[in-house]
């Protein structure tokens, strides 16, 4: 069943480099060192999931010679810009590292809207591609690609979303 593709064999959480361990809340990242720690982190997993992202597509998408000649190159082109959208999210948790221990009320809103409009944009994205991949490919393998990247980018949301402290618990 494709729901369940993923979970036979999800992508292993990556490794945190050991300086960049996630700090109790009322243990914040403050200086230069630990901000690069986090972006080292946000790398890795970029890496690291972007790899067997590309793995479990191939093993979900089950696309004979064919179609897989049409599929590779249309999803090398939405990797691209997806990396380029995601540049938006790391740019955010890093303004959310360096502001969290003096978090305002007009800061914390400025984070919110930036976050919920890089995940319109994703969405934007994935409905862009999901219209070429229909034209070249069906809309049943469109659907299969929609349904297998989400679940994906899931997995990824919450690894990042759980390596971060709550705003407002000091």
């Amino acid at each position: 069943m494709l729901a369940q593709a993923p979970q036979t064999k999800k992508p292993a959480p990556a490794k945190q480099p050991s300086a960049a361990k996630q700090a109790p809340a009322t243990e914040l990242p403050t200086t230069e060192a630990e901000e690069k720690n986090i972006q080292a982190y946000i790398e890795l997993l970029r890496t690291n999931v972007r790899q067997e992202k590309s793995q479990l597509m191939g093993e979900v998408m089950l696309l004979d010679v064919e179609d897989a000649k049409k599929f590779w190159p249309i999803y090398s082109d939405y990797n691209d810009e997806l990396a380029k959208v995601n540049n938006l999210r790391s740019d955010n948790i890093q303004e959310y590292a360096r502001t969290y221990t003096s978090m305002t009320d007009e800061k914390a809103d400025e984070l919110i809207k930036r976050a919920l409009d890089y995940h319109k944009q994703r969405s934007e994205l994935l409905g862009k591609y999901y219209d070429r991949f229909k034209q070249e490919l069906g809309a049943i393998t469109a659907a299969r690609f929609v349904q297998v990247e989400h679940q994906l980018l899931m997995i990824i949301d919450l690894q990042i979303a759980s390596s971060l402290p709550i705003v407002g618990q000091q």
